[in-house]
């Protein structure tokens, strides 16, 4: 095992060249030696330094991990925080009423005592990143189970972190990559006082919405500001008047001058999983059933729910974060179909994996430890092919019904209560609390559509083993019935309940016909499949680990990034634009006047607010339109995925001069296969995010506390 993890690092540190020079999501600590040249080659003006070091302030010090769900970044000396409208929105709709929508009309705090406070919502500093590959591996040997080799890594593991060094208010995370082969260990710092300082109403924030979501050209000022707030030593502190404005060890700089084709392009930011070294099965399961099959659940769920959304003012209010999330996964799974099919990603991976059994087969060393491998994934991946897609059903039908959903909770309290009165009142706590929230935001008529379809969906599509008897192939009485008398759509009824001595409560909700289906459904589910998928699962764990260990050793003249695991990384291109299908042409750029040749009055996705139209015909763009157009995005080669969303886009100098959102729908596919030639990700032009904030909003103060510059006029 030390063997291979010296020829990984020497692999890592003095391979050739990568496949796709701009195919990659880059650890920064190791841009020095893999990428730095490459980099200055493609035009950039800084060094690896300057991107990450951890005895100076460099660009890692201004990136966030905000609440381990999306980037943002510190845009000024005062902690202000860009990140995107769609990652705020969650707030936005929890500080909106129908008194105070802010998701209609936008929000900006015009002094500190304005800003809104957003419990739960952090932001994380990487400190440093060590490599702790040795440790963590430390007798790990190849003939041990994949349960057993976990289990010497788990130990390992809780030897590193005893030995860390770190400050008190500081944390620590370790996490595998290339499937388990090395591991790297974060000292980190979380801020827990983020508040809301402004966003544009979605109008601006969400223009385009859910038809344009995913698609270029685009037009959407995806933007949002908050602020992070520290004690007086600017460390990390709980929620206080006390607090102050966060001092940062670097704060970008913002760009007036935007970007032209080709120019250099970079994206730090925590992107959240790719699986770009699976087997071509696994690829092709992903095409034939698994989309498929969730992309019809959530069409059916959407279908409704937006129907309801437009109909109803109140309902569209508390669906609005609901809705974008569900439909966003939705969209993206049919873009990368799309792209899958384009590209023809799984005729290439079986061309690879081709040449990888010929290389494999000529050394016998190597054909002694992998000559049966893919034979192995394909006949694994072939068994777990069905398991795998009634999961995939299982969970979407109980996603996207919210009284099964709220089950799904309701049932871990009834089992708390057989174990300690203590236990009970724990998990009792918690879901009181949630469902504060879930009642909050929660349409009785909305839901109950949606569990009738989605149900006869289920029994349709499921094995007759995985439905209970209480279902039929058309559920609408069962469901009235249910609605009519269940506690779980009625808040008051619930919440009473709860504060019933525990055996009168747990009598209560055990009997409770929508605990029983969700209960009944689960255990057969959990009868049928789940010991059947756990245990596929857990071999192709130590398969995909051994098969990148190979692809490690085999392809020495190609250099290797890891997978995404919402760990720091950082992606580079070129701005570009790229030709999606035949005859079809797209520019890098896109402006105002776009926005207006979309613009439709009262529309739910394409309405301009008048503010915006006036200053478009007066042209008063400030400082921030060039040559009498105002810029909005731009597109470029940069590999990236979810939780790059609200990283910043830098320029060659690395200054913020864009703001990352989207990827094109036919490149969606780059989580599994990246292609350079129409893999783009979208941004909004810094310029827009500039004008909107000053000349929309008025909020000048805010542009008052950046640090804008002229790097292209000072070559800098």
């Amino acid at each position: 095992m030390k063997k291979i993890i010296a020829g990984i690092t020497l692999l890592i540190l003095f391979s050739g060249k990568v496949l796709f020079a701009t195919e990659g999501m880059w650890l920064p600590q190791l841009l020095s030696v893999l990428n730095e040249k490459e980099m200055k080659e493609m035009g950039m003006k800084i060094t690896a330094k300057d991107i990450y070091d951890v005895s100076r302030g460099s660009l890692k010090d201004a990136i966030v991990s905000l609440g381990g769900f999306c980037t943002a970044e510190v845009i000024s000396d005062k902690g202000l925080l860009l990140t995107n409208h769609h990652c705020a929105y969650s707030a936005i709709q929890q500080h909106s009423s129908l008194q105070n929508n802010y998701i209609d009309n936008g929000f900006w705090a015009f002094s500190a005592s304005e800003e809104l406070a957003n419990p739960g919502l952090t932001a994380t500093f990487i400190i440093r990143i060590d490599e702790v590959t040795q440790q963590a591996l430390e007798g790990v040997t190849g003939d041990l189970t994949e349960r057993e080799r976990q289990s010497r890594i788990d130990k390992n593991l809780n030897a590193v972190r005893a030995s860390a060094q770190k400050e008190s208010w500081q944390h620590m995370l370790i996490r595998p990559f290339f499937e388990g082969n090395k591991y790297y260990l974060f000292i980190t710092e979380t801020f827990t006082d983020v508040r809301l300082v402004g966003t544009p109403p979605s109008s601006i924030g969400k223009f385009g919405s859910d038809t344009d979501n995913w698609v270029w050209p685009r037009h959407t000022g995806d933007f949002a500001l908050f602020r992070i707030y520290a004690d007086k030593n600017n460390r990390p502190a709980e929620y206080s008047k006390e607090n102050v404005p966060y001092k940062p060890k670097r704060s970008l700089s913002i760009s007036l001058d935007g970007l032209n084709r080709n120019d250099f392009t970079m994206v730090f930011g925590f992107p959240g999983r790719t699986q770009e070294y699976l087997h071509s099965a696994a690829i092709a399961q992903v095409l034939e059933k698994q989309n498929p099959a969730k992309i019809e659940i959530r069409t059916r769920a959407l279908n409704i729910t937006d129907k309801y959304m437009r109909g109803n003012e109140a309902i569209k209010i508390q669906y609005a974060s609901k809705f974008a999330s569900t439909a966003n996964a939705w969209k993206k799974w049919q873009g990368e179909s799309l792209g899958l099919e384009k590209t023809r990603a799984v005729a290439k991976r079986k061309a690879y994996e081709a040449d990888f059994q010929k290389r494999v087969d000529a050394n016998p060393e190597w054909k002694k430890l992998y000559g049966t491998l893919l034979q192995d994934l394909a006949d694994t991946y072939t068994a777990i092919e069905n398991p795998a897609l009634y999961r995939d059903i299982f969970n979407e039908t109980m996603r996207n019904v919210e009284i099964l959903s709220f089950g799904t909770r309701v049932i871990p309290l009834i089992n708390a209560s057989s174990r300690s009165a203590d236990a009970y009142e724990d998990i009792k706590t918690e879901l009181l609390e949630y469902s504060k929230d879930y009642f909050k935001n929660y349409s009785k008529e909305t839901d109950r559509e949606v569990a009738v379809a989605l149900l006869n969906l289920f029994v349709s599509t499921m094995p007759q083993s995985f439905v209970p008897a209480t279902l039929q192939a058309d559920n609408s009485a069962l469901v009235t019935s249910l609605f009519n008398s269940s506690l779980l759509v009625h808040p008051d009824n619930f919440t009473a309940t709860l504060q019933k001595p525990m055996d009168d409560a747990v009598a209560t909700l055990s009997s409770d016909p929508a605990v029983q289906l969700v209960s009944s459904m689960a255990r057969l589910y959990s009868e049928n499949n789940v010991a059947t998928v756990n245990t596929l699962q857990e071999k192709l764990n130590g398969l995909q680990q051994k098969y990148m260990e190979a692809q490690l050793t085999v392809f020495k003249e190609k250099r290797f990034y890891p997978d995404a695991n919402s760990t720091m990384r950082v992606t580079y291109g070129k701005v570009n634009g790229y030709s999606p299908r035949d005859a079809v042409e797209y520019d890098h750029y896109t402006y105002l006047d776009g926005v207006m040749e979309k613009y439709v009055p009262g529309d739910y996705e394409f309405d301009v607010p008048a503010k915006l139209i006036e200053l478009y015909n007066k042209k008063d763009y400030g400082p921030y339109g060039v040559n009498g157009k105002m810029p909005v995005c731009f597109i470029a080669s940069n590999h990236t995925t979810g939780g790059n969303s609200g990283s910043p886009a830098l320029d060659a100098w690395g200054n913020l001069v864009g703001l990352n959102f989207d990827r094109v729908w036919e490149g969606t596919m780059s989580d599994i296969n990246y292609d350079p030639s129409i893999c783009r990700n979208i941004m909004v032009d810094a310029r827009y995010i500039l004008f909107i904030i000053d000349k929309f909003a008025g909020a000048g103060h805010l542009v008052r506390e950046m640090k804008l510059v002229h790097p292209k006029k000072q070559g800098k």
